[in-house]
């Protein structure tokens, strides 16, 4: 059975919750609250007027700085970038380049010092702490370069996590669950724990959880840095399928061979875009997959 995104998107109903959901996912009782109390103050949430519906990421002149006791650090220094709704964009960097940083802006899990940030018409850069937690949790799906799955909890379960916290039912949570974990090839794999699979299943799982909430957009974190090199074009395999039925995602790597299957490169240095381009082309990673030996050989 074939599952695409748009059989993902079933109508949402009550809300149901979990421990297991914040340890998984890295929150705090606060969070919990703070997740409770977005969700009554989403009406408050303004939009553009611009109607373009084109555009999902809209960066204007973003600055960002850390006072590290009587050290400012720059770190991003007016940064303007546009992301249009499909797109499979690349950001890389040298460490201390800025990409990191951006991305937690993008993934609004920190503010810019100056600047906009519009996430599908919502300024997000004006939220309060409350309203940002609603954004992460209706819009953005994360994939990190750890896993980040409960080691005594099947792959199904894992999935589900994040509709804990969403206005989910628990029977919609778990069909929701299966249609992801058939979409990233595990569907036969669903009530297996993480220590009966691979890596390269493991990272299937976390990037199912990170869909099972029909995001806007799915950010990567180094989803690759873990995983063998055969493994590694598998994971951008999938993302490929995900990106040709339509899904934007933002690849932090600071691996070439990896960024060469996005469609778009945003190169970072000193906390400043030295380049933006579209990546010519781009290997098909199910072809590449055919020209590397497997694990067996």
């Amino acid at each position: 059975m074939q599952v695409t995104l748009e059989e993902l998107q079933i109508p949402r109903t009550r809300p149901h919750r979990a421990s297991a959901a914040r340890a998984a996912l890295g929150m705090t009782n606060r969070d919990r609250t703070k997740n409770t109390m977005a969700t009554i103050s989403q009406p408050a949430i303004q939009t553009t007027a611009a109607g373009d519906h084109r555009t999902i990421i809209r960066i204007e002149d973003v600055h960002k700085y850390y006072d590290l006791g009587e050290t400012r650090v720059h770190a991003l220094r007016g940064i303007s970038v546009v992301i249009e709704r499909g797109e499979f964009a690349a950001i890389m960097g040298a460490s201390g380049s800025g990409k990191s940083t951006f991305m937690n802006i993008v993934g609004c899990l920190d503010k810019p010092t100056s600047g906009r940030y519009l996430l599908e018409g919502i300024a997000v850069s004006e939220l309060s702490k409350q309203e940002l937690a609603a954004i992460r949790n209706r819009k953005i799906g994360f994939v990190f370069q750890g896993f980040n799955l409960l080691s005594r909890t099947t792959a199904l379960e894992n999935v589900e996590l994040p509709t804990l916290y969403a206005h989910v039912s628990k029977e919609e949570g778990r069909k929701r669950a299966q249609d992801a974990l058939q979409l990233v090839g595990l569907g036969d794999r669903t009530m297996h724990f993480p220590s009966q699979l691979s890596g390269g299943q493991q990272q299937r799982v976390a990037i199912a959880r990170g869909l099972v909430n029909r995001p806007a957009i799915l950010l990567a974190d180094e989803p690759t840095g873990n995983l063998d090199s055969r493994t590694s074009v598998e994971i951008m395999e999938v993302f490929q399928k995900l990106n040709d039925d339509g899904l934007t995602i933002v690849l932090v790597t600071h691996e070439p061979d990896i960024a060469q299957f996005a469609r778009r490169s945003i190169q970072f240095l000193d906390g400043t875009i030295r380049r933006d381009e579209p990546i010519q082309n781009r290997p098909r990673a199910a072809e590449v997959l055919k020209n590397l030996p497997t694990l067996e050989d």
